[in-house]
């Protein structure tokens, strides 16, 4: 009977409520700020209003209010020049790790120039980026490419380093091949540090996205937050930056999505 009301009580809570705890509670906070008038709303809008500039920014026609109708134009200039930054950022990074992981010249060559660029804080890079590509998509590609490329070269580079040497040395004694060696024992070792250099890289990307985007940049939703401190519309600020968490999230979940549909090494992981 104990174990029964025991294993009641503990249905109660399901593992998967968990997240939402503190978005929960700091939803809740929100709310009675809002509610006391604790918090201004020019400084912070009431959710009810948040919700509902949110509501015409996705679903209402273009022309109907402000900034209505251009969630969907906006979304995939985002999502485009991420997806462009992350993908050079994987294609220099990830070869690049592997070398340097698993030769002691390439890492002796490499390591001291990559750790001194990136101490540069990104902001520094805006200027010459925009000397070099003017606004648009270039320099917004950049940016976002150069701050994906640490954490996936990084990663991959302590993963690769990692990774016995006897189990490649068992590989090629079968008969494996450096190549398919790679691919079928180096990679799956370092596994989860790949994952965790793309999964940081990729955040990195979207913090990065905002910053090309507040360059002028006509569409995206970092130009959409920027328009909107320049009018002063808080509201529309706190929609962009709610957002961009969203997207940044799916995005997060699609790319672990895709890393098990890939590697069978990726399936035992998160």
């Amino acid at each position: 009977m104990q174990q029964k009301k025991h294993g009641k009580e503990s249905g109660k809570w399901s593992p998967s409520m968990l997240p939402w705890i503190i978005p929960g509670v700091l939803f809740g906070l929100w709310i009675s700020l809002s509610q006391t008038g604790l918090i201004p709303s020019y400084l912070l809008p009431h959710p009810v209003d948040i919700l509902k500039t949110g509501y015409t920014y996705i679903f209402s026609a273009p022309g109907d209010a402000p900034y209505s109708g251009r969630f969907l134009g906006d979304l995939f200039a985002s999502v485009a020049r991420v997806f462009l930054g992350f993908t050079l950022a994987i294609l220099i990074g990830f070869p690049l790790g592997v070398l340097s992981g698993r030769l002691a010249l390439i890492s002796q060559l490499c390591n001291t120039f990559i750790n001194a660029l990136r101490a540069v804080p990104g902001i520094t890079w805006l200027p010459l980026a925009l000397v070099w590509f003017g606004i648009g998509m270039k320099t917004t590609v950049f940016l976002v490419s150069l701050a994906a490329f640490f954490p996936i070269y990084l990663n991959i580079a302590a993963g690769a380093s990692q990774v016995n040497p006897r189990l490649l040395q068992a590989g090629a004694m079968m008969g494996i091949r450096r190549i398919r060696g790679t691919f079928s024992i180096l990679i799956p070792g370092c596994m989860p540090h790949i994952l965790t250099g793309l999964r940081l890289g990729l955040g990195i990307s979207w913090a990065y996205l905002v910053l090309g985007e507040l360059t002028g940049v006509p569409n995206g939703l970092g130009a959409v937050i920027m328009d909107a401190r320049m009018l002063g519309r808080v509201d529309m600020i706190v929609v962009g930056m709610m957002l961009i968490a969203i997207v940044g999230k799916l995005s997060d979940g699609l790319l672990v999505i895709a890393m098990k549909g890939f590697f069978r090494s990726a399936r035992r992981m998160v």
